[in-house]
């Protein structure tokens, strides 16, 4: 019995100085980023993968549901959109609607509608959206307050994440900086990338909107947004799935859960032709 005591204290010492030398052996890991200059990085980092993301496509399937009082689904939609990007800007083309193909009818609307969007795009400078108001990343910082900096392990990859709030004091303009003074969330950034891998938000008060129609978002409205990088050179989205509770007109309530799941992601090449304003495009193997 002593020498099996004797013998469990030895190998316990041994395996904690292993322990301690593994450890002092381990490099220092280096300091965290100033989280400013983090996202102007994430932001040059997305311009420059812009032109990649031109070369790209994918189907995106979305589910709408709306929710009653008591929590129960009352209505289902799906819609699947094939998604490209036209000057920097993403491009949805509807081909489904509640797993079904467009007729013939809806198709000629929706080219309709997709064609007026591509010349639009076109048309907009990159970084400006096609509709709404936009808000760059500096300002953004502006508005927030960050905390908690730390680093983690997100899907395996080393990511830098950092929690972030809107300043209830702070002076803003416009729809989409009145909105963010509203948000609470966390973002985690791949850290060799530079670019968003995973993001949640959510209202921590009510938001009233006027534009068209007057509503109100709800507090504990929240959505959550996700992207992986493809073929080892460009980050795309991958999904997302949200809750959104708002107030119509004064006496309607809306209670509706999304998500989106994006996949299918096929690299075309773009050969030009004699002719100006022709191209033809030619379908890569799937990834």
């Amino acid at each position: 019995m002593y020498k099996r005591n004797h013998s469990f204290l030895l190998g316990g010492t041994f395996l904690s100085v292993a322990f301690l030398v593994a450890v002092g052996q381990q490099p220092a890991q280096a300091p965290l980023p100033d989280i400013r200059q983090l996202m102007r990085e994430v932001q040059e980092h997305q311009r420059q993968l812009d032109q990649i993301r031109e070369n790209y496509t994918y189907t995106s399937y979305q589910v709408v549901q709306d929710i009653d009082s008591n929590g129960q689904v009352k209505k289902t939609e799906s819609s699947e959109f094939e998604d490209f990007f036209v000057n920097g800007h993403i491009i949805e083309r509807k081909v489904k609607a509640n797993d079904k193909t467009l007729d013939e009818h809806d198709q000629e609307k929706e080219t309709e509608r997709v064609t007026k969007l591509v010349e639009r795009a076109e048309k907009t400078p990159r970084g400006q959206p096609l509709d709404g108001p936009s808000i760059s990343i500096s300002r953004v910082l502006e508005i927030m307050d960050v905390s908690n900096e730390r680093r983690e392990l997100y899907r395996n990859d080393p990511t830098i994440v950092f929690d972030f709030v809107g300043r209830r004091d702070a002076k803003t303009h416009g729809f989409a900086e009145d909105a963010s003074k509203k948000l609470q969330g966390t973002v985690w950034i791949d850290e060799a990338d530079r670019q968003v891998a995973h993001l949640e938000v959510r209202f921590i008060d009510n938001f009233r909107m006027v534009g068209g129609i007057l509503a109100t978002v709800q507090k504990g409205s929240s959505f959550r947004f996700d992207q992986a990088k493809v073929n080892g050179e460009i980050w795309l989205p991958t999904g997302g799935e949200g809750t959104v509770q708002a107030r119509l007109l004064l006496f309607k309530n809306l209670r509706q859960h999304f998500r989106e799941r994006d996949y299918d992601y096929q690299r075309f090449k773009v050969e030009a032709q004699q002719q100006p304003k022709e191209a033809k495009t030619a379908p890569a193997q799937k990834p």
